[in-house]
C-alpha cells in the first residue's frame, strides 16, 4: 500500500471528524483533555502543539491584490489529529497531521493537501524558532527573539497549478477569542481554546499556471484546539473573518443544527481591543446559493450585529472556491459591502 494512502487511512481513523465528516467533531472526547474556562493562555508556549487534545489547527487566510490588478486569496492550514492523548517518539507517535493549501483567483480555485505522521520529522510544530510544517510547506517565524514569534512569519506552499511565498508582518496584538481564549461552541457548553493574529500586512509572490505575480494584502491567523468542539446535533459551521476599512475587525461563526444554530462573535477594535459578543447577538443569513462541485452552498451572506451598528453583505471573489480535499468544504475570499465595507474570508463546512 502506498505510504500516503496508509497515512491517510490512519488519519481518518484518528477522529470521527475525518471518517464521518465535520459532524463527527461532536463525538465523545474519549479520554482526551477538554478545555476549561479560566485557564489562561500563555505565550509562546501556546503557539506549540497540545497533544493531550484530540484536534488542533494552525490556520492562515490572506486577501491579496496582484500587480495585475486582480483580487486573490491564499489559505494555509496545518491540522493535528490524535490517536491518543500523548506524544511518543518516532513511528510510535499517535499524532497525525494533514495540511491544506489553496489559492483563489477570480477565474479558478486551486487546492491541495498533504498527510503525514508525527514523530518522524515529516510534520509538526516547533517553538525555537516557531515553525509549523508538513513536507516542504512551511510557516516559519521571522520575528526577533524579543518579539512574539507570530509577529513576523513567512509561509510557502505549492500544488498543481499554483504556489505562493508570502511574508507577513503583524501591525497589532494577538486577540484572545471568546472569554480570554475560551470559545464556546454550543448551548450545551462545548468549547475550544482559540486565539487569532488578525493584523498581518502581506507582501510576496504567487504563481498561477506558471505566471509569477507580485502581491500585497492582509492576512488573518487562527490557532485553535479542542477535543469535542461541536455538540452531537451540530452538522457543520459557517465561519467569517472580516477586516473593515475603518480598521475594525469581526470574527463570527454559526454552528448549524436542526434549529436556528448557535452564533458567536468577537468585535475587534482598530487597536486590537476585543469585545466578545453574547451568543445570538450576531445574525447570519444566507442570501444566495450555488451548486459547487455537487454541493449546494450559500455564496452570499448578510451579517448583522446591532450592538455595533453592523449590517453587511458579502460577495465571493470566486463562488466556486471548493476545497476538493478528503474532507471537503467551501473556503474563499469575499468582498464586504454595507455599513462596514471591507474584505475577508468565509469558510463553510458540512454542506
Amino acid at each position: 500500500m502506498n505510504v500516503r494512502v496508509l497515512l491517510l487511512l490512519l488519519l481518518m481513523m484518528a477522529t470521527p471528524a475525518l471518517a464521518q465528516g465535520f459532524a463527527g467533531l461532536g463525538g465523545d472526547a474519549q479520554g482526551f483533555a477538554v478545555p476549561e474556562r479560566g485557564v489562561a493562555l500563555s505565550f509562546p508556549q501556546d503557539h506549540d502543539a497540545h497533544p493531550a487534545y484530540r484536534i488542533e489547527w494552525w490556520y492562515l487566510t490572506a486577501n491579496l491584490k496582484g500587480a495585475d490588478g486582480q483580487d486573490y486569496g491564499a489559505q494555509w492550514t496545518l491540522f493535528r489529529s490524535a490517536l491518543a492523548p500523548e506524544e511518543r517518539p518516532g513511528w510510535q507517535s499517535p499524532q497525525l497531521w494533514m495540511g491544506h493549501a489553496a489559492l483563489t483567483a477570480p477565474q479558478r480555485h486551486y487546492s491541495t493537501e498533504r498527510v503525514g505522521r508525527g514523530g518522524v520529522g515529516q510534520a509538526g510544530v516547533t517553538l525555537a524558532p516557531f515553525s509549523a510544517s508538513i513536507d516542504d510547506w512551511n510557516m516559519t517565524s521571522r520575528a526577533p527573539v524579543s518579539d512574539d514569534a507570530l509577529s513576523a512569519l513567512s509561509i510557502n506552499a505549492a500544488g498543481d497549478g499554483f504556489s505562493y511565498n508570502l511574508n507577513l508582518d503583524a501591525k497589532g496584538p494577538l486577540v484572545l477569542q471568546g472569554d480570554h481564549g475560551y470559545s464556546v461552541k454550543s448551548a450545551q457548553g462545548q468549547a475550544s481554546f482559540y486565539y487569532s493574529q488578525p493584523f498581518y500586512e502581506v507582501a510576496g509572490t504567487i504563481t498561477v499556471d506558471g505566471k509569477e505575480i507580485a502581491v500585497t494584502g492582509q492576512a488573518w491567523f487562527d490557532h485553535e484546539w479542542s477535543s469535542q468542539p461541536l455538540a452531537k446535533d451540530q452538522t457543520g459551521w459557517d465561519w467569517f473573518s472580516f477586516r473593515f476599512a475603518s480598521g475594525e475587525k469581526l470574527m463570527g461563526f454559526r454552528l448549524r443544527d436542526a434549529g436556528d444554530g448557535f452564533t458567536s462573535a468577537t468585535w475587534i477594535a482598530a487597536d486590537g481591543t476585543s469585545e466578545p459578543q453574547p451568543p445570538g447577538a450576531l445574525t447570519v443569513t444566507p442570501l444566495a446559493w450555488s451548486d459547487v462541485k455537487g454541493h449546494r452552498v450559500p455564496v452570499q451572506w448578510k451579517l448583522a450585529l446591532p450592538a455595533k451598528g453592523l449590517d453587511v453583505t458579502t460577495v465571493p471573489v470566486n463562488a466556486d472556491a471548493w476545497m476538493d480535499t478528503q474532507v471537503s468544504y467551501w473556503e474563499g475570499p469575499v468582498r464586504i459591502a454595507g455599513t462596514h465595507p471591507g474584505q475577508g474570508y468565509v469558510e463553510m463546512t458540512g454542506y
